[in-house]
Order: structure tokens, then sequence, then C-alpha cells
């Protein structure tokens, strides 16, 4: 559900039935240019798949990447093939680090689907609230981060590394998906990748300890929130390393 808060709320607000002078029986007749736009995003919300291309470096010779369409209404916004190459890299060097390596995806759809181009041996779990990603089988479990521990007992402190986008920029939100990376953890030496807005900041700080990297990821949507990467570890050299903080 790679996206922003300022969304939550376009798809909950109904405006109000006015009075009608109709009948009930009177037929509703529509314009052929209101049809025409009822018809083109009827079509659009149809599609069940969209494509995107990778810089020619990536995937190991796969020129493509299949993602269902976006759903704004769930605050899904897919990363740049740049972006979701360069994250999958990072996930991919770090899991050499451990013996039986498990990754777990929580709301980030395009890291999973990076992740199994890079490697389909990775053993990655997507967690995720829009069932369309069920198609993943057993690699798929669905997540409300309304119940942040509501997961099969066997997830349990089982991933060695965590990559999490909350789907929306508020502190219940963050809270809510901190719970998850909690249940979700090994107990000693697990890392994480938080992917969120820059506002963020201090409270991804507080609440997971994660420090931002000079790497930027972007969206394919072209977001107006600035979003960053916050890693749980040093990276070296790697996504530009660690941002300098600023002195108080």
């Amino acid at each position: 559900m790679e996206g922003v808060d300022e969304l939550k709320k376009q798809n909950d607000d109904v405006l109000p039935q006015q009075n009608r002078d109709v009948e009930d029986d009177d037929p509703l007749v529509l314009s052929s240019q209101a049809l025409a736009a009822l018809q083109e995003f009827i079509a659009d919300q149809n599609k069940t798949v969209t494509t995107t291309t990778p810089p020619p470096s990536t995937l190991a010779g796969e020129d493509k990447v299949e993602l269902v369409t976006e759903d704004w209404r769930l605050s899904q916004f897919w990363y740049e093939p740049e972006t979701a190459e360069t994250v999958a890299e990072e996930v991919f060097t770090l899991s050499s680090r451990f013996s039986g390596c498990r990754v777990a995806c929580i709301a980030c759809p395009t890291l999973y689907v990076y992740l199994k181009k890079k490697d389909p041996s990775l053993n990655v779990q997507l967690l995720e609230y829009d069932m369309r990603f069920e198609r993943y089988g057993s690699e798929f479990t669905f997540y409300d981060y309304n119940e942040p521990e509501d997961l099969p007992p066997h997830l349990k402190h089982c991933f060695h590394i965590i990559v999490a986008d909350p789907p929306y920029l508020s502190k219940e939100c963050l809270e809510r998906v901190t719970q998850t990376v909690s249940f979700l953890a090994t107990p000693v030496d697990s890392l994480l990748l938080l992917l969120t807005g820059d506002v963020q900041r201090g409270r991804a700080g507080e609440m997971l300890g994660v420090r931002p990297c000079v790497f930027k990821p972007h969206h394919s949507s072209k977001l107006g929130n600035e979003f960053r990467l916050f890693l749980s570890y040093d990276p070296g050299t790697r996504l530009g390393g660690l941002e300098e903080e600023e002195d108080s």
C-alpha cells in the first residue's frame, strides 16, 4: 500500500442526498459525455495488470515487471523501477548475512515482485491488505494495520529482514506497524528498512530507532510528499550512507 495520508479520506466522504421532486419511476438519462466518462472509469477499474520497465541492468535479463493496477482508494502508489531495484538489491545484499534468511514485506508489493524476480528462491512473505495479491499463494498473508498482531502464529519472531511501507502518514498507523515489526522480527540481529514520508522522521526514530539514508525513494505517481528510506543499521557506503544528523 505504498502511499500517503492525504488520500485516506477521499473515498470516505459522501455528499448528502438532496431533496428530489422526481418520481422514482422516472428513467435516468446520461449525456453522451457522462456515459463515455463512466465507461472509461469502469474500464480502468477492471484493469488487473500494469507494466513498468526497469533500467536495462535490472532483473537478470528481464525487461518488464508486471504489477496489478494501483488502487488509490487503498493508498497504493508503486515505486519507480529504479527505487524498487535499488531497495531490492540492498535487501538481497543483506540476506547473505543470514543462513536461511527470511524477508517480510509489509504493505510493499512492488518490492516483493522485484525481490522474487531477482532471486525466486529467496524466502519472502508479503503482508498486504489487497486480496488481489492472493495470487502469490503461501507467500501472501492478509494484513490489516488496524489489527497489527492478527497474524498467523508461525510468522512470529521469524524474519531476519523486514521492509515496511505504512499506508498512511499518521502517528497511529506508524504505531501499529511498529507493533507488527516487533511481532515479526527475530529476537536478535533483525534488520529493518522503513519507507515513509520525511514528516515521520522524528516518530520513526523514536519508535523504531531508524535513521534516514541519503538515497531517496520515488513513486511512479510523483507524489507531493517527500519520501525517505530509514534504516536500523549502518549500510556503509551503500545507499549513499546514512544521512548526517543535524546539530540540535
